[in-house]
């Protein structure tokens, strides 16, 4: 796929996505589902705020939950600990990196990562709002994270990856970015390993969180050719024919090694 290719993927992302925030902040209802964002190719029972507990929902600004477009709650899942330091990776409107504000507390910090300058705003004032004081929002993309090496000790995402025209780009950043002993705990659409990639794209749009998702093998297998170990990709809830919800996790060796592998089977551009 050309260059130019893959920048229009990511801009129509990025456009979808605003679409989404500017939504919420004008006040439209479920503003996600069938407004191209990742439910739209989806029941919304298997995307956004449903995926969330009523006492969490309840603690957060409306305009964080209803901005909410993941396919699994991951702070539900991640191991989060008082004073650690978290990235959320692709945060939209901020509600998981509220949510990890809180379980980290005073003495820890949450990153919220977002390429959409209408997202990181909407994030912004609900983290005010929530009176979140340990929350940074910062805008770049995924595939280069705008933090030192070895700078925080949890990668999070929520149905974002998926979404990223360079995967391979991503999971080297993730090591990058993670302390040694560090850990994963991302949510994403994933599919089943007999589907080819002409197969996923029969099944749902890029944009909608479906064409460009990883297989379960080429998960595992990216993550363990970018240093990890102890990777699990686990299905959650079937969203398409093939096509689940996942939750993955990994730990960053302890000694991490130092060299890079190649990274043959994540496909770099996520859909084709």
């Amino acid at each position: 796929m050309s260059t130019t290719t893959a920048d229009e993927l990511r801009e129509e992302v990025r456009r979808r996505y605003a679409e989404s925030a500017n939504a919420v902040t004008s006040g439209e209802a479920n503003p996600g589902c069938g407004s191209g964002s990742c439910c739209g190719d989806a029941a919304s029972a298997d995307f956004g705020e449903a995926l969330y507990a009523a006492e969490q929902r309840g603690e957060l600004p409306q305009t964080a939950v209803l901005a909410s477009l993941g396919c699994v709650n991951p702070t539900a899942v991640a191991d989060l600990r008082e004073g650690d330091t978290v990235l959320d990776l692709g945060s939209g409107g901020g509600i998981d990196v509220i949510l990890s504000a809180k379980r980290v507390g005073l003495t820890g910090l949450a990153y919220g990562l977002d390429m959409t300058d209408e997202m990181l705003a909407l994030a912004q004032r609900n983290a005010g709002e929530a009176g979140i004081r340990n929350a940074i929002f910062l805008k770049g993309v995924i595939e280069a994270v705008p933090l030192p090496a070895a700078s925080v000790d949890v990668v999070i995402s929520n149905c974002v990856i998926n979404l990223s025209v360079d995967k391979a780009a991503v999971l080297l950043e993730i090591g990058r970015v993670l302390r040694p002993g560090g850990r994963i705990g991302i949510s994403d659409v994933v599919a089943e390993n007999r589907l080819g990639p002409d197969e996923r794209a029969e099944r749902g749009s890029f944009v909608g969180c479906i064409a460009g998702a990883l297989s379960q093998r080429e998960y595992v297998e990216g993550l363990e050719a970018a240093g990890f170990e102890d990777v699990s990709v686990t299905f959650t809830h079937e969203v398409a024919d093939g096509m689940h919800g996942a939750i993955v996790k990994a730990t960053k060796p302890a000694q991490a090694d130092s060299g890079r592998r190649e990274l043959p089977l994540v496909r770099s551009n996520g859909c084709c």
